[in-house]
């Protein structure tokens, strides 16, 4: 598995749940796609800290390395056309009447080559957005206002359950069926404040038409409003499992919203939410609170999906290059079958008056009793900033200030409080323009007690500056670039551009606005940019920062107190509120309960029958291409350095990674490579300030980024370690992109220590947060360390070692600084070398030539060879049972074993059996039956380690003994060959999943690094291909290594720890880490 260790920026309170949790993330820039890869990547965002709008799955936030404009708003998935519009089919108004609609627009969306058109079902009212183009990653999305009116959590729970069987697939959970058997690009749901999206993306027309009908029928015809059992499971019960014990409340929403109210960042955001507009929807929590789910009837659910999952109330989205008409014939057939409906009108958002005068909210957050709390307050300012929708002009205006703000680590706002030493990191801090109205917040945690007024009073005084003295041209121009780079790249990474699109339209179209203004930005950039020559950067955005901003009386300023019995007190409240339940309930009940409670379990550990899940629509094996997907790579060398050059159509632009071998690095220097990474990117020359080389970057480039990489190596014993420079340009700008990666390698100066302090507390800060947000990255980290080498390598620059350094060095800073920037250098002197070096080069085949120069140069500027020797890494921790304490009330639970060690060896078929035990006996066994929001295993085939991990478990021992089982489900598991070529099929989807060119040039490099060639490639697909049951009976006498000798890692409460070494006398060594 591809595990990328990065860093994400705290969720706004927009963001949305998403459905489920299963894998870490998916990267684009996998080496051997699939399972069994386990490739780490040490990185952080370009603008940590920031609010941004996480779109991809839960991403595991990370600690360390650097990188320079990454993002900017929404903006950042756009594209710019460079041809004539092409023809693509149309829809006549005559063919769509025939089909019920009639056509209320049409334009050609040159931002992203597009037709548009907009139809309206005539019934129903039903509108439709139907985009066609050259893009074969197809995108379908159905999205439905659904503004709830109390924090029960109703929207979040029936985006659970619509999937848990309908009407044409009345089985279990069709949505884990095509999980298991499709090629899917993106298959998920989720749900804003006021809104749930269902979207869907598939490469393969078959394959995306046959998610687009098993979604279709899930929205408008679940089994859901007639079963209580889906809504038990996925919303909430009380359960009792014999008449002694105690009665606990179970459901996979409930424990997925234990985390997320276990986690202060969004905790703040949920608060700043809701106090902001205290008077329509958004004052109440969508996804839904734990002390208030319990309170939510299965008759208000049934009423919430009657009066919202409506026709009437719906957008639908269409995207790529299928045919229009088509799609139009297959919607017809479900909007038919619908009266219209008043949905519409009473689903309608309602806008929050704008206050007199700013308010002030003091709340509290669960905290652990260590360290010193004094300094753990946080603080967020937050506005409001219009009634009105803001014209696009506006909007890009607001979007350009933000980034300038706080964009990049030399954005003023965010560098004036980061460098005050008042806090040690941003928080909850950006624009969001994803609601009826946009808000702009910025705050900080790590506060001390008494420094709160102060962190409010630099941020109120700093924004006065900035409207008073405006911007360094070099700013907006770096802003500019970068914005305007990203607008042409329309690089979306492994998320379909089609989704982005979507989003992007559905955040005007569902409050009944303009679908098409969002995607054309070319006109108001334009308008914008004439502007700001003609006016005068300050011109523009002073009076922004004025009106919006300072004379803005809708603020909201937000204190959050940590609590050290916080935590304990609600655990103690629930206990006591289901304490009074079991009093009130006779014996009779009580028999009744735990009677129901055994029912409910049956049934989600009773498989659906095989006719059942034969009408869940399904690819074949003959629809599979026969062999993988080939990046063209050819192999040759500059000056005596390895070149890889990939020629491919990247809208010329050029995408370059610079690899450097860590081979020479000491042991003890290994935990400051993060740190590292981050002073090379925000420390200064003798020439130029950090401020001014970060500009420059953002002038001259689309940005560069820097990064240790760690890897197990099949077959090696020494681990794949390797430092990672990566950036990209315009193919006319290649020059500056070598010229500043040099300037950044070679010339960058390690002096300044107050701006490493600042490094140090941010890292903290991240890392803290990870261990809250993201336990079981900590637990797989901790398990990989104590397996591999290339695992221990990972968690001491990533994991709970990593964060253990931090707080040593944080009081070295000031006591030994001169040492530390020695290490620096010497960590300098061991990393780059033209010896050793790889340089990996993605562009169209004249670019390619062309830049040829550029790259010499910036090699024959390096030194030779490293300053040391090979240095052998041998480092593991000690294999024991590890709990790791923070307050939080859900676990994360790991257990891991290398089952190289039973001499298997490796086959295809493994990434079968991995993914089909994720999707059948973990996904029934640890999020059905037993509650979490998630549990899966995996395979790395580079080190033979094969891991379990569950998400937001209310269990700990019981989801062992699961894990455990495994090897017995295994040996008893009897399949037929359509549920077989189905398994097969998903592993393909995930092999062969979707990649733009630049990572395709990024996994081939992955490749050459890992010794993974093209006929492994071949052979392992034919091995997954031919996939029999005797393979999975087989694997089970290798994953018996798990529970026989495995480790078992946990990042729990104490209370949780405390239990199971009850019942377990010492089963885990427990470290205390918040």
């Amino acid at each position: 598995m591809l595990r990328t260790v990065s860093c994400s920026a705290s969720l706004s309170s927009a963001s949305p749940f998403f459905r489920f949790f299963r894998h870490f993330p998916r990267s684009s820039t996998a080496a051997l796609r699939g399972p069994g890869r386990n490739l780490r990547r040490i990185s952080s965002p370009s603008a940590a800290g920031r609010r941004v709008f996480i779109r991809r799955g839960l991403r595991v936030p990370s600690a360390a390395g650097r990188g320079v404009n990454g993002q900017f708003s929404r903006l950042s998935v756009r594209a710019v056309a460079t041809q004539p519009a092409p023809s693509y089919p149309d829809v006549g108004q005559d063919e769509a009447e025939k089909l019920g609609f009639e056509k209320v627009s049409e334009e050609f969306i040159s931002e992203c080559k597009s037709k548009a058109t907009l139809f309206k079902h005539k019934k129903t009212g039903c509108e439709v957005m139907s985009v066609s183009n050259e893009d074969e990653n197809k995108v379908f999305g159905i999205v439905l206002r659904t503004p709830p009116k109390d924090s029960t959590g109703i929207p979040h729970i029936l985006e659970h359950s619509v999937l848990c069987g309908s009407r044409k697939y009345p089985l279990k959970e069709p949505f884990v069926e095509l999980l298991k058997g499709s090629l899917h690009t993106f298959l998920n749901a989720f749900t804003y404040p006021d809104r749930t999206c269902y979207p869907v993306a598939s490469t393969n027309t078959k394959d995306f038409y046959n998610l687009v009908d098993v979604y279709l029928d899930a929205v408008f015809f679940p089994k859901c409003v007639e079963d209580v059992h889906t809504f038990q499971q996925e919303g909430w019960h009380y359960e009792l499992n014999d008449l002694s014990e105690d009665i606990s409340y179970k459901g996979v929403v409930f424990n997925e919203m234990k985390g997320v109210y276990s986690q202060p960042d969004n905790i703040l955001g949920r608060i700043a939410q809701q106090a902001i507009s205290p008077d329509n929807t958004y004052g109440v929590d969508s996804g839904g609170d734990p002390k208030d789910i319990p309170k939510l009837t299965f008759e208000e659910f049934q009423e919430f999906h009657r009066k919202y999952y409506h026709p009437s109330n719906a957008r639908i989205w269409f995207y790529g290059d299928d045919d229009p008409v088509h799609r139009l014939r297959v919607l017809s057939e479900y909007l038919d079958m619908f009266e219209a409906s008043p949905s519409r009108d009473s689903s309608k958002i309602e806008t929050q008056k704008l206050f007199s005068e700013p308010i002030r909210i003091v709340e509290k957050y669960p905290a652990g009793r260590d360290g010193d709390l004094t300094k753990k307050n946080m603080v967020c300012v937050n506005w409001l900033l219009s009634e009105k929708p803001l014209d696009l002009q506006t909007q890009l205006a607001l979007g350009f200030l933000d980034h300038l703000m706080l964009g990049t680590p030399a954005s003023p706002l965010r560098k004036i409080l980061l460098e005050s030493g008042l806090g040690e990191a941003l928080v909850s801090s950006g624009m969001s323009d994803e609601l009826l109205q946009p808000q702009f917040s910025v705050g900080m945690k790590g506060v001390s007690q008494d420094n709160v007024q102060k962190v409010e009073e630099l941020i109120m005084n700093t924004l006065k500056k900035l409207a008073e003295e405006g911007f360094d041209n070099d700013a907006v121009e770096a802003s500019m670039n970068t914005i305007e780079f990203s607008l042409r790249e329309n690089n979306t990474g492994s998320f379909p551009r089609g989704l982005s699109l979507m989003l992007q339209s559905i955040a005007k179209w569902i409050y009944d606005m303009d679908p098409f203004e969002p995607l054309k930005y070319t006109e108001p950039l334009k308008a914008l940019k004439a502007r700001i020559a003609e006016e005068g950067s300050k011109a523009v955005f002073s009076p922004l920062i004025e009106q919006f901003i300072l004379n803005n009386s809708h603020r909201v300023t937000i204190e959050m107190q940590p609590d050290p019995e916080k935590a304990s007190q609600e655990e103690a409240e629930e206990k006591s509120i289901l304490e009074k339940v079991k009093a009130g309930m006779t014996e009779e009940d009580l028999a009744e309960l735990a009677r129901a409670t055994e029912e409910l379990r049956l049934k989600q550990e009773t498989p659906d029958p095989p006719e059942a899940l034969r009408c869940v629509p399904s690819l074949n094996l003959s629809d599979i291409p026969k062999e993988p997907t080939y990046v063209p790579t050819e192999v040759g060398d500059i000056n005596g350095v390895k070149v890889l050059r990939h020629d491919l159509f990247t809208n010329d632009i050029v995408y370059a990674e610079v690899v450097f071998d860590m081979g020479s690095l000491k042991h003890e220097l290994l935990p400051l490579v993060p740190l590292f990474c981050q002073s090379l990117m925000e420390m200064g020359t003798k020439d130029l300030s950090f401020v001014q080389l970060n500009q420059l970057i953002g002038r001259k480039t689309g940005g560069i980024s820097v990064y240790p990489l760690t890897s197990s190596v099949r077959g090696k014993a020494e681990p794949c370690s390797k430092f990672v420079v990566r950036g990209k340009s315009m193919a006319g700008r290649a020059e500056d992109l070598f010229n500043l990666m040099n300037c950044l390698l070679q010339e960058v100066q390690f002096t300044d220590q107050q701006r490493f302090k600042q490094f140090v507390s941010q890292s903290i800060a991240r890392m803290e947060n990870r261990l809250r947000g993201s336990g079981h990255g900590i637990a797989a980290a901790r398990m990989d360390a104590m397996l591999n080498v290339a695992g221990w390598m990972s968690e001491q620059m990533g994991g709970l070692s990593y964060l253990e350094f931090l707080h040593t060095l944080e009081k070295k800073v000031d006591e030994d600084w001169e040492g530390i920037s020695s290490s620096l250098e010497e960590i300098r002197r061991s990393l780059l070398a033209r010896n050793g070096c790889i340089v990996n080069m993605t562009a169209d085949g004249k670019s390619l030539t062309n830049i040829e120069k550029s790259v010499e140069k910036f090699l024959n500027l390096l030194p030779e060879n490293s300053s040391g020797g090979l240095v052998t890494w041998d480092g593991r921790l000690p294999l024991r049972n590890e709990a790791i304490v923070i307050p939080t009330q859900v676990n994360y639970v790991g257990k891991a074993g290398n089952i190289y060690n039973t001499g298997y060896e490796l086959d295809g078929s493994a990434y079968v059996i991995s993914k089909h035990i994720s999707n059948t006996w973990l996904w029934d066994r640890v999020r059905v039956s037993g509650g979490a929001y998630g549990g899966f295993c995996d395979f790395d085939s580079h080190s033979g380690v094969f891991s379990f991990l569950s998400y937001r478990d209310p269990n700990l021992l019981k989801t062992l003994d699961i894990y455990d089982g495994t090897g017995d489900f295994l040996r008893g598991l009897d399949v037929d060959q359509e549920t077989l070529t189905k398994a097969i099929i998903g592993t393909i989807g995930d092999v062969d999943s979707y990649q733009l060119p630049d990572a395709k040039g990024y996994s081939s490099l992955m490749r050459h690094l890992l010794g993974v060639t093209d006929e492994e490639r071949q052979r392992k697909r034919e091995e997954i291909l031919t996939t029999s049951l005797k393979d999975f009976k087989e694997f089970a006498e290798a994953i018996d290594v798990v529970r026989d000798k495995g480790v078992a890692v946990a990042v729990a409460s104490a209370e949780d720890i405390d239990a199971a070494n009850g019942a377990r006398s010492n089963f885990f060594e427990v470290k205390k880490a918040l």
